[in-house]
């Protein structure tokens, strides 16, 4: 038997790539292709794949044993993404690659029979991983290399057959590059606030919520703004830093919804799943390894349910764990995986389910009103922070002044963010509303004159210790806004009253 050959190529374990070394061995025992290391049907079909592309590039495939080990051993491989590096580990132990060459590359890529190269997901989080592991190069299909540029560090070439790959590693030609994606690509102007007609406490409420990172609801009629509303929230957002675009563009990667240019976006996530969507489709999962939901795309952005009480309830509680933690956790039986899913939480419903106009000429019982509304469960609504009544919109407000525009509201945005940035970034948080309320206490803690409306209120049975907290922290945001050092009463009622300002 020969001297087995080595190449690498990445594992996706969730977001995250694991480096796997590919062992190949040629000879000893009756001809056949013998695959180890915990592949899925997927991978276990690449023998096949292999070896048509091996012989439809122009090589010659070793009519002999041959053993492909796949480490880490004890981590389940699945995909496609292995085709490439299975390819080249396979001609590497029979002699047709210089066996120093392919030292330092990851290689990813799915074969056709035919040697053409397919692109897979999860290209960037993998390309990350070899970085960091201290590989130099990546070879990648070339409708990857997009998305490979977005990895400094990293030398990373796209080929679009088996045989420009052969051919490069054998130093007889080169393989295409684009430069790396260091800035952000072009971000489009967001919807403007001035456009929203009337709605002073919702405008209000928005603003709050956007500095603040706080969770809100909107209730009333249709045709009040909800949506119109909810979609300017990300105008006022601050823009996303490198690594948070990068850990965003890792998401859409494995999700499949990076495209096929992707310029590194820093705008705030925005993510509108319909009501009929599953908890799958929502939190994230599918058979084998599960993928990214709904609430991992709009991790550092906005998760916006519309008609929230047509939702299933059990839909809806199952955001409560990522609302508190800022991560899903899917179990599968290969094992548990983690994706990053802090989201600021929007949520829009009607009073009932006629839905007219005009609250007094509804026709529903109260019945059916409270069953409806009830979708939208305790443990849920103490959760959110921002609760609003939307005002059917008059004629004197669609003649009347527009209201303040997206630029005017994101610049006291910024500055409210900018004071808790200074406030909490040495203990690692970014906004009030991550801030535990037991370290917000402990901290900072306000004279008791302040923080009466919460002691009656949780003495009165009216408001439980979360939401106190939740209001406490609604009421530093007022403070950031107005450019206070701390709150005072004022704040502290103001922060109530949009907790209590919903019919809901």
């Amino acid at each position: 038997m020969r001297h087995p050959a080595r190449v690498w190529s990445v594992a996706l374990h969730g977001v995250d790539g694991v480096p796997v070394e590919i062992e190949a061995a040629i000879g000893g025992g009756m001809p056949g292709v013998h695959l180890v290391g915990l592949p899925d049907a997927a991978l276990n079909e690449a023998k096949d794949r292999v070896r048509s592309a091996v012989v439809h590039s122009g090589r010659t495939w070793p009519n002999e044993r041959i053993v492909l080990a796949l480490s880490p051993a004890t981590l389940r491989k699945s995909g496609s993404r292995f085709d490439l590096a299975l390819a080249c580990g396979v001609l590497t132990a029979a002699g047709a690659i210089p066996p120093d060459r392919l030292r330092g590359t990851a290689l990813l890529g799915e074969l056709a029979l035919d040697g053409r190269l397919r692109p897979v997901r999860g290209v960037l989080p993998c390309l990350l991983a070899a970085r960091d592991a201290g590989m130099a190069r990546a070879v990648v299909p070339r409708a990857a290399l997009a998305e490979a540029a977005l990895v400094d560090g990293l030398a990373s070439y796209g080929a679009e057959t088996l045989s420009e790959v052969l051919d490069w590693a054998a130093g007889g030609r080169d393989l295409h590059r684009v430069p790396v994606v260091t800035g952000p690509g072009p971000v489009a102007a967001p919807p403007e606030l001035a456009e929203v007609l009337g709605q002073g406490d919702a405008r209000r409420a928005l603003e709050i919520a956007a500095a603040g990172g706080h969770h809100l609801l909107m209730v009333g009629p249709p045709g009040t703004g909800k949506t119109m509303l909810a979609q300017r929230i990300v105008g006022l957002l601050p823009e996303l830093g490198r690594a948070e675009a990068l850990q965003l563009a890792a998401i859409r990667s494995v999700a499949g919804r990076l495209g096929d240019s992707a310029p590194l976006s820093t705008l705030a996530p925005f993510v509108a799943p319909h009501h009929s969507a599953s908890a799958a489709a929502l939190l994230g999962g599918g058979s084998g390894v599960a993928r990214p939901g709904a609430v991992s795309l709009a991790h550092r952005g906005v998760l916006f349910l519309d008609e929230g009480p047509h939702w299933p309830a059990s839909v809806l509680d199952s955001l409560r764990t990522p609302l508190e933690e800022g991560e899903v956790r899917l179990s599968r039986a290969d094992g548990t995986v983690r994706y990053p899913a802090r989201f600021q939480l929007v949520l829009a419903a009607n009073h009932c389910p006629c839905a007219p106009p005009v609250d007094r000429d509804c026709t529903c019982r109260p019945d059916v009103r409270r069953r409806y509304m009830s979708r939208l469960s305790g443990p849920l609504l103490d959760r959110v922070d921002l609760r609003v009544a939307m005002e059917p919109v008059t004629g004197f407000s669609i003649t009347g002044e527009r209201g303040e525009g997206t630029v005017t509201v994101r610049g006291r945005v910024l500055e409210a963010r900018a004071a808790a940035d200074e406030r909490w970034s040495q203990h690692g948080w970014r906004c009030n509303a991550e801030v535990p309320g037991a370290e917000l206490r402990a901290r900072f803690p306000l004279p008791a004159a302040v923080l009466e409306p919460l002691e009656k209120r949780m003495e009165a049975g009216e408001l439980s210790a979360r939401g106190a907290d939740r209001a406490l922290r609604v009421a530093w945001t007022l403070s950031d806004l107005a450019g206070t050092d701390r709150p005072d009463r004022a704040d502290v009622d103001a922060a109530l009253y949009f907790r209590e300002r919903s019919a809901a």
